[in-house]
C-alpha cells in the first residue's frame, strides 16, 4: 500500500490527509509542534493514519505533500525526499512569511524555492488554489458538466502525471500550466487564486494573469 509523508497539518494538510485516508492511501502527518498534539486528527482518521515528526513522515513516504509556511519551507528535512514526488501546496504571504525580496522582485517562484530546497525531488504545484474545506466537497466525477478545474506546474512530467491521476480521484480536472516557473499564475492576487472554475475558465484566467 503507498504511504503518503504528510508535513504541515494545518488545514490543507487535514484536509488532504482524510480525503487520501478515504481513498485507501495510508498517511503519516506530521507538524512543528510534534506528533503528541496530532492525537486527535489522527483518530479521527483511523487506522492508516499516524502521526510522526518530519523526519520520519519524510522517511515512510512514497511520496510527499509539503504544506508548511513558506517561511518553514527550509525546516524541512530534504535529504529523505530525495527521488520522490513532493507535492507543494504553497503560497507567499508577506504578511506571515516576512518580505522575501526574490518573490517581490519576481525572480522566482514559491514552486522554484521548494525545488531548490528539495533538489533531488521532483516538486510539483498542486492544491494551493483550492480552499481546504473545498478539497473533499466540490470533486464530481470525470465527464461531469461544468467540472471543477485545478493547476498543477512542474519540470518533471511525471509529476505532473501523478497530479493528474489524484486531482481525478478527488474529483476535480486538470490544467497543467508548465514549469514551475509559471506556477505564479495560480498563486495569490491572481485571476484563478481561489475561485471554483471549470477547465475552460482556469485556462482563461492563467492567460489574465499578470505579474
Amino acid at each position: 500500500m503507498t504511504t503518503v509523508g504528510i508535513i504541515g497539518a494545518g488545514h490543507i494538510g487535514s484536509a488532504l490527509a482524510e480525503g487520501l485516508v478515504e481513498r485507501g492511501y495510508d498517511v503519516v502527518i506530521a507538524n512543528s509542534r510534534g506528533p503528541e498534539t496530532l492525537g486527535d486528527l489522527v483518530a479521527r482518521l483511523g487506522e492508516r493514519a499516524r502521526a510522526a515528526t518530519a523526519q520520519e513522515a519524510a522517511e515512510a513516504a512514497d511520496w510527499a505533500v509539503v504544506t508548511v509556511p513558506l517561511k518553514a519551507l527550509e525546516d524541512v528535512p530534504a535529504e529523505p525526499l530525495a527521488g520522490k514526488i513532493v507535492l507543494d501546496t504553497n503560497n507567499y504571504y508577506w504578511e506571515r512569511d516576512g518580505r522575501i525580496a526574490e518573490l517581490e522582485e519576481k525572480r522566482t517562484t514559491t514552486s522554484e524555492m521548494a525545488q531548490r530546497h528539495f533538489a533531488e525531488s521532483k516538486v510539483v504545484k498542486a492544491f494551493n488554489h483550492i480552499p481546504a474545506a473545498d478539497i473533499n466537497t466540490d470533486g464530481s466525477p470525470a465527464g461531469t458538466p461544468d467540472r471543477r478545474a485545478l493547476a498543477t506546474a512542474s519540470d518533471h512530467p511525471d509529476a505532473v502525471a501523478h497530479v493528474t491521476a489524484l486531482y481525478d480521484a478527488f474529483g476535480f480536472d486538470t490544467v497543467d500550466i508548465g514549469s514551475l516557473a509559471e506556477s505564479w499564475r495560480v498563486e495569490r492576487d491572481q485571476p484563478a487564486y481561489v475561485v471554483r472554475q471549470n477547465a475552460d475558465e482556469l485556462r482563461a484566467n492563467l492567460a489574465r494573469a499578470q505579474r
